[in-house]
């Protein structure tokens, strides 16, 4: 596996500064966010694509510190019923991809509105009362298989193979059974970008998920989770307090080892090794209560020390 991080980890600091860090703390590589619910503090991505000169100095701040670019992130909603520019952001996303000669792009599934003609999206979570089904079926036959469509037809066109979706709550796909869904209809194009944070607050198990989910598994973002067992005790998961009260809610996102520790992420890394994956570990900082490059610091260490690196090359002798 090789270890890097997502841009954003470190939004406040200019490509330049965030990339020196990159190469000090040891990481391999970065993901870059190019926009969606990401200002794109690194990345321009309508400069990037108009120019190729500006796509070679791009490239050349990575290779001047023999880092790789792991991947492009459009994270944000592509389905969105009155903000196209999200759609927008992906479909640029995926043709500078191909630009830079990356196969993979990290997005969300997207996540449409219950009808035509609401405002707003609308992520149904329980299979009662009846009207579920219908929202449901609208979404996923009316909005979400012609639009991944779409994207797969721009992705073979401009040479791009994997469109890694992030788990995610408030997204069509949220979960492993949602992923293979969308993966029968549109083809392996589509596989999970496996982020354990948010399976963590849903009550799935991520080790489990490693395992089951094998070749569909393209990329993982490593996040954690603390859950709050006292006020989950009292408001179960579904939470909607605000992100900043950590105290009040009953789960967050924290710092690696902060919710769940060492042993923990050693068994993650073997259970994605059990199912067949041997990419990118690209950690995402969104802990609000430690600073950025300490989070990002401890969370490097941390993977360091659990990640496997080397093939294997083990096997029983002939006796």
């Amino acid at each position: 596996m090789k270890l890097g991080f997502v841009s954003d980890s470190l939004g406040a600091m200019p490509l330049t500064e965030m990339l020196d860090h990159a190469l000090r703390l040891g990481v391999s590589g970065v993901e870059v966010n190019t926009g969606g619910w990401s200002t794109a503090p690194h990345l321009d991505v309508d400069a990037l694509l108009a120019s190729a000169d500006q796509r070679r100095a791009f490239q050349q701040e990575f290779d001047a510190r023999g880092l790789q670019i792991i991947s492009l992130n459009a994270n944000g909603n592509p389905l969105h019923p009155t903000d196209p520019t999200q759609a927008d952001c992906l479909r640029k996303t995926i043709r500078l991809a191909g630009e830079l000669g990356l196969d993979t792009v990290c997005t969300m599934s997207g996540l449409p509105e219950g009808q035509a003609g609401d405002q707003m999206p609308n992520w149904v979570v329980a299979s009662w009362p009846p009207e579920t089904q219908t929202i449901l079926r609208y979404q996923w036959e009316e909005r979400l298989y012609p639009f991944w469509t779409e994207m797969k037809a721009l992705s073979q066109s401009a040479g791009v193979t994997k469109i890694a979706l992030e788990l995610h709550g408030n997204q069509c796909v949220y979960n492993a059974p949602s992923l293979l869904k969308l993966r029968a209809e549109i083809g392996d194009l589509i596989g999970a970008n496996l982020d354990p944070s948010h399976l963590h607050w849903m009550g799935a198990d991520p080790l489990v998920v490693a395992e089951e989910l094998g070749a569909a598994i393209y990329h993982v973002h490593a996040k954690d989770t603390l859950l709050n067992t006292r006020v989950q005790a009292m408001t179960g998961l579904l939470e909607n307090g605000g992100l900043m009260d950590i105290p009040a809610r009953s789960w967050s996102y924290i710092t690696l080892g902060f919710g769940h520790g060492e042993e923990w992420w050693r068994q993650f890394c073997y259970r994605l090794k059990m199912g067949g994956y041997d990419g990118w570990l690209s950690i995402e900082h969104e802990d609000v209560l430690l600073g950025s490059l300490e989070g990002l610091e401890k969370s490097v260490a941390l993977l360091q020390a659990v990640m496997p690196r080397a093939p294997s090359d083990y096997k029983p002798q002939a006796i």
